[in-house]
């Protein structure tokens, strides 16, 4: 892949991640159903990857195994949190309350994997923090808009925690055969509570489920892990900052879901301390310590 491709292929991407809250607002079904089928969907989507790509990697431990798993019940539980706030408060509040994750990231590393926090990091996590008053009007916990917000905002953390245990569990792992283990484990988790309604599914949503898991979660993942050998995985994060961007334009565009100025204005701090975290100089580390987590898929 050439360095253009490569560019294309994380911009393709970083759209295909910003259209799942549109497709989780064009499915009727509740968040439960549209997490099972996005899974179910994934499953297929990773498989063929897996065997298309060839890539290589080690077979899991019982402990990476054990990680795994656990990373499979919060990736299940960012997406349920994810849709319920696209539900509950439209597209553009959901993204960018999932937007707030590499805040919960800066200071759960500090916690988990004692590494001191510079204060630009702090500042950064100010500004989200700022960005996140300015995207709901008021904190009534009884208004639709917090709520949402709120629902967003937890699915951000979720997606904190999975990509730290992604970074401590899954080195020397091949990222598609991981996220196809992760997959599987919302799969199986949620059947039994998914089955009975799989029938009265209308019809339309299997399109917006198969898009789901199969263009937002099998390509997008694939086309990220692909890309990142040839790109810088900071170029990537500045480019995966315009997730918010992609999705609030098409709920704009298809919803008429009219962010206001102080939304814009949020909306815009969030992004902002995205970019300027990614582009700040990590702190040096031994070999061992270095990796990469993995995108939301």
């Amino acid at each position: 892949m050439t360095h253009r491709n490569a560019l294309l292929a994380i911009h393709f991407g970083a759209l295909m991640f910003g259209l799942s809250g549109v497709f989780g607002k064009l499915a009727e079904s509740q968040p439960l159903v549209i997490t099972f089928g996005r899974a179910m969907f994934a499953v297929i989507a990773l498989s063929i990857a897996a065997c298309v790509l060839r890539a290589g990697g080690n077979r899991p431990s019982l402990r990476q195994a054990g990680g795994l798993l656990l990373g499979g019940l919060l990736l299940g539980g960012h997406w349920l949190t994810f849709f319920m706030a696209v539900k509950v408060a439209g597209v553009g509040i959901a993204t960018l309350g999932f937007a707030s994750f590499p805040a919960f990231t800066v200071l759960l590393e500090g916690v988990l994997f004692r590494e001191r926090t510079r204060p630009i990091e702090f500042a950064m996590v100010g500004l989200v923090c700022l960005g996140l008053l300015l995207v709901t009007p008021d904190f009534d916990l009884a208004s639709e808009s917090t709520a949402g917000l709120l629902y967003g905002v937890l699915s951000g953390l979720m997606f904190a925690l999975l990509s730290l245990l992604n970074r401590a569990v899954t080195r020397g792992i091949d990222p598609v055969q991981a996220a196809l283990w992760q997959n599987g484990t919302i799969l199986l988790c949620l059947l039994p509570f998914s089955w009975t309604s799989l029938p009265t599914v209308p019809a339309l949503d299997w399109l917006w489920l198969a898009l789901l898991g199969v263009f937002c979660t099998g390509l997008a993942h694939s086309l990220f892990v692909a890309s990142l050998k040839v790109l810088k995985a900071r170029t990537t994060a500045v480019i995966f900052a315009l997730e918010p961007v992609y999705g609030i334009a098409f709920a704009w565009w298809l919803f008429n879901e009219q962010p206001t100025l102080r939304m814009l204005a949020g909306g815009t701090l969030i992004v902002l301390a995205t970019v300027i975290s990614s582009r700040l100089k990590a702190p040096a580390a031994p070999p061992a310590e270095i990796s990469v987590a993995p995108r939301r898929l």
